[in-house]
């Protein structure tokens, strides 16, 4: 680390964090449970049951569901220091909700603001056939969701160059963790076995997601961030561990190809790579669940989410 990059990271640390959260979910929401409530200035979700669970736990939640401005974000924008989006693209503003009705005040507002972060997807770098990625790899998405990704992606950076601030973009695998993972399908009887040969996946759970932010954040890193686990593997292998570890039957194995899935499962499985976590590593990150069996084990023993995480 640089003199320079030391200095700004002691002045981050230093500075007392107001975090606004664009899409209080599962992930933004374990990375903002771990921030004192004062350090919060403000959390979106997009209806008056959630906003009222939110703030029954002591947040400052804004109602926005991508459709028109949510009331006092302006607000509670000019307060903020350090800006998180998680919101994913749709078809009602024909890309980014945040960008679309909140550029301006962003970019020629929020006179504290110091760093954002975008929640972006893997799936920006489309299929490589197996071979590994890292964030130099020219991304070639394939889905519609993916080039939406890449599309707002890019408008974080316009946004981010134009207002003078860093801007972490934060590019996740597939998410999981406690109420979200193969234990769950597994009892629902939704877990599937789908081989396809030399197919696989990375993953990331959720925990590692926050802590990833925390650590970023505090560094006002700037840059493409993979954040994503050290080992990428066939989607069957961690439905059988989770089998094995929860005692009961796995499901059978079933062919790929001839198997029933809707259009979206089959196009998740177009797309086959490795990504490299490798530059977030050399920063000194230490990722608490490395691969698939250090995390299914976690969520084997996890019995009681926090009410913040539950909403």
């Amino acid at each position: 680390v640089g003199a320079a990059e030391a200095a700004a990271n002691d002045d981050s640390r230093s500075q007392p964090h107001r975090l606004f959260v664009f899409g209080h979910g599962y992930s933004a929401g374990r990375f903002a449970a771990r921030l004192p409530t004062s350090g919060i200035s403000g959390v979106t979700t997009r209806t008056p049951d959630k906003a009222a669970g939110l703030a029954a736990h002591g947040l400052k939640p804004f109602i926005f569901d991508g459709t028109a401005p949510g009331p006092g974000i302006d607000a509670a924008l000019f307060r903020t220091t350090h800006l998180v989006m998680s919101i994913a693209p749709d078809g009602e503003t024909a890309g980014d909700a945040v960008l679309h009705w909140y550029r301006d005040e962003i970019a020629h507002g929020a006179p504290e603001l110091c760093w954002i972060a975008y929640l972006s997807t893997v799936g920006v770098y489309g299929d490589h056939g197996g071979e590994w990625v890292d964030e130099t790899t020219e991304p070639a998405p394939v889905s519609l969701r993916s080039r939406q990704r890449l599309a707002a992606e890019e408008g974080w950076r316009r946004l981010a160059d134009d207002r003078g601030v860093p801007l972490a973009i934060v590019r996740l695998s597939g998410i999981y963790g406690p109420g979200r993972n193969a234990f769950v399908n597994l009892k629902s009887g939704t877990a599937r076995r789908l081989v396809k040969p030399g197919q696989v996946f990375n993953r990331i759970h959720v925990d590692d997601i926050a802590s990833a932010l925390g650590f970023l954040m505090n560094r006002r890193a700037d840059g493409i961030f993979n954040v994503t686990d050290n080992e990428p593997a066939p989607p069957q292998d961690v439905v059988t561990l989770a089998a094995e570890l929860a005692g009961v039957d796995a499901p059978p194995e079933q062919d790929f190809a001839t198997a029933e899935l809707g259009p979206m499962a089959r196009s998740f499985y177009g797309e086959n790579k490795r990504v490299s976590n490798k530059r977030l590593r050399d920063m000194g990150f230490a990722f608490e669940f490395p691969t698939y069996r250090e995390g299914l084990l976690s969520c084997l023993l996890y019995t009681s989410p926090s009410p913040r995480d539950r909403q």
